[in-house]
């Protein structure tokens, strides 16, 4: 069975091109040609020996995505839907700044399994885990899209990272290598429900990826009822796996919080989480819920964001109320999960 060029590390590239009695270089240069040039054929790649190319072309084919889906915001945020060639699809999102940024938002999975109560990817289910390349080739869609280079990567999208942690990390490799997509690693953030030996491994990683946490109750039955998928986790093994974390690297990360109303919005839920982010070297991100066609969950009032902001900064807790963007094309938190399923 073909195995995909797109399910290769940047070290599994190099084990092959010497396996096979090339120089090691070839490795630096078939990189290049398809996470730097984009190339979508091995025929456009002049300045490798033919034979190689047709080495390569045989056994590790390259599985190009067609976009089938996109939609262009009123923010100037475009999403687009990605057909793999098995036919898994996977959402992304483009998000340009006044500033001259551009910045990514991708899935690491074509779904979710993680079942999380108010987001709409967790409903529709878990596919498959999406490949390096597949996680790469998202965010050189946006940028051909855009006609500029990407300089922020969010792993934000469909999919919990950590349950595809290898997969991600050979990703964010390339994406941070200087003579491929040559991303600066604080720029690239990794969101996860809370996976805690995820958080751990990740720790130990060289690179200065940046971390954030999808928390959004610090009281246990809370959690428990609205992310189901993590509510084996305990807050207080979460907890301790987030004290390693800080203590490895000394980086402070962010806690995602999305206020419901009559879900996790009462005070009792404020003070819990002021108390959780005590003596943690955190940020907490405070996200305006964005509404799902019948869902049972509902944003609360900017009042309440903002109320909720005030005290955790007067507590010590740095705090921001995040900017939504792409609410008019479902791109926003919450909100990935495409109709073409």
């Amino acid at each position: 069975m073909d195995t995909s060029f797109k399910s290769l590390s940047i070290g599994d590239v190099e084990k092959l091109v010497v396996e096979a009695g090339l120089p090691k270089f070839r490795a630096g240069q078939i990189l290049s040609w398809v996470y730097a040039k984009g190339a979508r054929s091995y025929d456009e790649m002049t300045d490798l020996p033919k034979a190689m190319r047709a080495q390569f072309s045989e056994a590790y084919p390259l599985h190009n995505p067609t976009v089938i889906d996109k939609r262009v915001s009123r923010d100037k945020s475009r999403k687009y839907v990605l057909e793999f060639g098995d036919g898994a699809l996977a959402e992304t999102v483009g998000l340009p700044s006044s500033d001259g940024r551009l910045s990514v938002c991708v899935s690491s999975q074509s779904g979710c399994g993680m079942r999380c109560a108010f987001c709409a990817t967790g409903h529709a289910g878990l596919t498959r885990n999406l490949l390096p390349g597949e996680i790469i080739d998202q965010i050189i869609h946006v940028q051909e899209d855009f006609g500029q280079r990407v300089t922020n990567v969010v792993v934000m999208g469909q999919g919990e990272p950590f349950a595809n942690y290898d997969n991600t990390l050979a990703a964010l490799r390339i994406a941070n290598h200087p003579k491929l997509l040559n991303i600066g690693a604080r720029h690239v953030t990794v969101s996860t429900c809370g996976l805690t030996e995820g958080i751990r491994r990740f720790a130990e990683e060289p690179e200065q990826f940046t971390l954030a946490v999808s928390l959004h109750a610090a009281r246990q039955e809370v959690r428990d009822t609205i992310m189901p998928g993590v509510a084996r986790q305990r807050l207080g093994e979460l907890r301790s796996a987030l004290k390693h974390y800080t203590d490895a690297t000394g980086k402070r990360f962010s806690f995602e919080y999305a206020l419901m109303k009559d879900v996790n919005d009462s005070m009792e839920d404020l003070d819990a989480l002021v108390s959780y982010c005590k003596r943690l070297l955190c940020h907490v991100n405070i996200i305006p819920l964005n509404e799902i066609e019948d869902s049972p969950f509902k944003p609360v009032s900017r009042t309440v964001l903002e109320t909720w902001c005030t005290r955790l900064e007067d507590a010590g807790v740095p705090a921001t109320i995040r900017n939504s963007r792409g609410t008019d094309i479902a791109g926003a938190c919450g909100q990935l999960a495409s109709k073409h399923i």
